[in-house]
Parts: C-alpha cells; sequence; structure tokens
C-alpha cells in the first residue's frame, strides 16, 4: 500500500511538473512570436533603390500610385496662375500626399472576359508580340487618338537613328519655349545628345524634345516632317505629328495600332532599350549640378518583367501608356490610350502580363 501511495505520489508530482513546463515554454514561444511581428515591423524595407552614381543612403522606392501627375506634358492651368507661400506649398503637398495614400493603398481588383482576356476602361489598346509583331488583343486599335507624350518614342527614334550622339548640342532660346514639364536647360548652355536623349525618355521634358529636334533638323517643321515619313516607313499610316513632345496641337493623332509599330521600331533600338528601362538617372546641368530624374512609368518599379517604355497625358488624350515586358522567349508590347489615372497602371500590368503568358 505504501508503495501504491508513493507511486501514486510521485505520479503527481511528475505530471505537475511537465504541465508547469509546458506552460513556461508556451509563454517562451509567445513572447517570440510578438518579439518577431515587433522586429519585421520595425526593419528597414528591402524594396530600396539607390540610382546609379548617386553615394548616400538609400532612397526607397515609390509606391505605385494610380494618380501621378508627373508624366504630364502640361502642368495644370492653375499651377501656372497661382503663387503660394512655401508653408502653404507644403500643407497642400502633404494633404495631397495624404489623400493619394488613402485613395490608391487598395488598387481595383482586374476583371477578365469569359476567355481570360484583362478588361480594360482604356478608349483603345493593344497587346503585340514585340518580335513577331503578331497581334494578341486588340480594343479599338484603330480608332484616332492623342498620342500625348508616348510619341516621345519616334521623336527619340529619328534621334537615335541619327547617330554621332556623343555630339555636343548648344541649346537655344527657341528650345526653352515650351509648357511643362520641363527640365529647365538654358540658352547657351550645351549638353551631349545621348543625354538630352537619356533625360526625354526617363522624365519626358517638353524643352529637351524641341532642343533635340531643331538640333536634328533645324527646325520644328522640318523635324515633324522627319517624324511623318519615319512613322510611314514603319506601317503607322493612320498619324500625323506636328510637334517632337506631344503637346496640345491640331492636326496631331495617332492610333494604338500605329504606336505599336513605332513602339517595336524603338524597342529593337539598342540605345532606346537600354534608356527606357532605367528607373531612374542622375542629369548634370552645365553648370555642374545634379538632378535625380524618375522614371514616369510606374510600372518598372511594380513589375520586375517591365523593361521600358513611355508614359503620355494631357487633359485631350487621358493617361496614356506604351509599356514592354519580357520572359524567356517572349517580349510584348501593350499599348494603352485614353485611360483614367485610377486605372492605367492596372490596366497596363494586367494586359502586359496576360500578354507574356499567352
Amino acid at each position: 500500500m505504501c508503495r501504491d501511495a508513493c507511486a501514486g505520489k510521485s505520479f503527481i508530482a511528475n505530471s505537475s511538473t511537465m504541465k508547469w513546463r509546458k506552460r513556461f515554454f508556451f509563454l517562451c514561444a509567445l513572447v517570440s512570436v510578438f518579439a518577431l511581428n515587433a522586429w519585421s515591423q520595425d526593419a528597414p524595407d528591402s524594396q530600396a533603390v539607390r540610382p546609379s552614381g548617386v553615394s548616400g543612403p538609400v532612397r526607397k522606392a515609390k509606391a505605385v500610385t494610380a494618380k501621378d501627375t508627373e508624366d504630364a506634358d502640361v502642368e495644370s492651368t492653375a499651377a501656372h496662375k497661382t503663387k503660394t507661400s512655401k508653408s502653404t506649398h507644403a500643407a497642400s503637398h502633404r494633404k495631397r500626399a495624404k489623400e493619394k495614400e488613402t485613395e490608391e493603398s487598395i488598387p481595383a481588383p482586374t476583371e477578365y472576359t469569359p476567355e481570360g482576356i484583362p478588361k480594360t476602361s482604356a478608349a483603345s489598346a493593344i497587346v503585340v508580340d514585340a518580335n513577331s509583331g503578331k497581334i494578341l488583343y486588340e480594343k479599338n486599335a484603330d480608332q484616332t487618338r492623342v498620342p500625348a507624350s508616348t510619341q516621345k518614342l519616334l521623336t527619340a527614334l529619328v534621334v537615335a537613328e541619327s547617330g554621332f550622339l556623343e555630339r555636343t548640342v548648344t541649346v537655344q532660346v527657341v528650345d526653352t519655349l515650351a509648357e511643362p514639364v520641363k527640365l529647365n536647360i538654358k540658352a547657351g548652355d550645351t549638353y551631349q545628345r545621348i543625354d538630352l536623349l537619356r533625360a526625354l525618355l526617363v522624365k519626358s521634358p517638353n524643352d529637351v524634345a524641341r532642343c533635340l529636334a531643331r538640333d536634328n533638323a533645324g527646325s520644328i517643321e522640318a523635324f515633324a516632317e522627319i517624324m511623318n515619313r519615319r512613322a510611314q516607313q514603319l506601317g503607322a499610316v493612320h498619324s500625323h505629328f506636328v510637334n517632337p513632345n506631344g503637346l496640345p496641337i491640331p492636326g496631331q493623332y495617332s492610333t494604338a495600332r500605329d504606336l505599336s509599330l513605332i513602339a517595336r521600331a524603338a524597342y529593337a533600338n539598342p540605345t532606346i532599350r537600354s534608356i527606357v528601362c532605367l528607373p531612374q538617372l542622375v542629369f548634370r546641368y552645365a553648370n555642374g549640378r545634379t538632378r535625380e530624374l524618375e522614371n514616369t512609368n510606374k510600372l518598372l518599379r511594380r513589375l520586375p518583367y517591365c523593361n521600358g517604355m513611355k508614359t503620355g497625358y494631357t487633359d485631350a488624350a487621358g493617361k496614356c501608356l506604351i509599356a514592354s515586358g519580357t520572359r524567356p522567349g517572349k517580349d510584348v508590347i501593350v499599348v494603352v490610350l485614353g485611360d483614367s489615372s485610377s486605372k492605367v497602371w492596372r490596366d497596363a500590368s494586367a494586359l502586359l502580363s496576360w500578354g507574356l503568358l499567352m
């Protein structure tokens, strides 16, 4: 009896010890989980971008936004007419940033047709194989549209194909007579053509487009004739260009199909291909001052397989985007015209992803 009683007491003691051990280990594990979560929230974002040639702390890449005016060909009229104090401007900037963050934190989901093709709110669109030219999808592809800054791909193509990109260009007063967005290059300053070409394709400044066009052909009018001739050679027969930057002007128009033909030629050009893929670059002014230019194409930071091409926006054109992407054995170009600020990035990324998986 004594042995049984002792054995029972020993069993109870051991069971009690095991329960406390389990509770202790559970509490330790719980504390570890909370500590890990706290560390992960405080840890720095690994998705950071450091521009080549720029030292200093790493700057985080901006999130893709649905409403961004950096790729606009023309600044709003109010921006030209209204001058506010620095404090008011800063407060307004903070307010817009907060509104933008709230508005765009949850992107609208993409809808698909029964065939699995992404639906788009764009007025016209086309998806083509960049190598073969095969059309994978089209929507109102022959509808005449205002191309905005997407036509700068043709401007860049003419300049790149003319060669001698290391030669210097002297800025003239007539080059600076453009509406924003501008790089604010000054008359009398000199730059290499390649540096201006890089700025044109990354940040889309209208004064740089005028400078390159005038340097290439002697005048804006003469350069427009070259643009139209080159477009005809590429089969873009339903387009007509009047200036090199896409600013609104009567008689200037194109179609999604024509722009895809121009984009294919630009995509095949090694110089242009090496520029449009840059998320940002550092531009050095003639006086030695430098400025970091962030690419207006937000898909470069959103989609790892996106490798260029060109944005565009005016009130008449709406949001426009030519985007290219690649995966082993396939290259695709997407043209989206007349879209809305809240949907252009979603539409283009969905079409690009779909095209690469076709």
